[in-house]
């Protein structure tokens, strides 16, 4: 059947490649690639948008040799469906509590309008932060490991969160959907109307960072999607 499809792991807002640290670990065999999307940094000034993370995530296909899985975190969605469209090498997208989102729709429609209390947003210089960010995006993360997490965070551009989508990949890509059930940023009701767009849906007893509390267990995830990826696709 030959070997596995590349995995690419795109990160959501705030993060970094760091945050996947704990679940490439558990991905050792297998070719893993991670991407720094633009839009999260330490300096308000120099954020990118959207548009630019969908052109690091294609650039970080492109240069993949083979078929391709990307697994999207959260924001990481929306750059993905962006990117992924029209790439005929990435054979299945997963979306870990990620925006499954369609062309026109944006992070801030999604959440319908209205700022998350959660959001600290700077309108002026152009970015949000994370407020609570140990009760909102790790619950269920072991003290240490939450505490560098929260030292990481970055600041996240603002305009990334009103641009919609102009492509959507899982409209001709296999896509598969995993509900986190105890994340406390998106909530699962939310998760839930986005996973009907997917192929197929998972659901871990998770909080919004399952690769930092759940490692091994989102590594068996994302084992068998890249098995069923090896697999001849079905007409959709």
């Amino acid at each position: 059947m030959g070997s596995a499809p590349t995995l690419v792991l795109v990160h959501g807002a705030w993060h970094g490649p760091w945050a996947w640290r704990r679940l490439v670990e558990e991905l050792t065999d297998l070719d893993v690639r991670t991407v720094a999307l633009p839009s999260v940094g330490p300096d308000p000034r120099a954020l990118g948008d959207m548009h630019t993370d969908a052109e690091a995530v294609r650039a970080a296909i492109a240069v993949v040799d083979g078929p391709v899985v990307v697994c999207a975190h959260a924001y990481g969605g929306m750059p993905v469906t962006q990117a992924a469209a029209g790439i005929g090498n990435v054979v299945g997208l997963v979306y870990v509590c990620g925006f499954q989102l369609d062309v026109g729709e944006s992070i801030l429609s999604a959440v319908g309008g209205r700022v998350p209390s959660w959001w600290d947003v700077h309108r002026s210089e152009g970015y949000v932060d994370p407020l609570r960010p140990f009760e909102t995006f790790y619950a269920d993360v072991r003290a240490h490991p939450a505490r560098g997490a929260v030292a990481r965070l970055a600041h996240q551009s603002l305009v990334a969160f009103e641009q919609p989508l102009t492509r959507a990949a899982w409209r001709t890509i296999p896509s598969t959907y995993v509900v986190c059930e105890r994340d406390a940023a998106i909530p699962v009701v939310a998760q839930e109307l986005m996973a009907e767009r997917a192929d197929r849906v998972l659901r871990m007893p998770t909080s919004h960072a399952p690769f930092l509390s759940r490692p091994a267990q989102l590594a068996g995830v994302l084992r068998a999607e890249l098995l069923a990826a090896r697999r001849p696709a079905v007409s959709r």
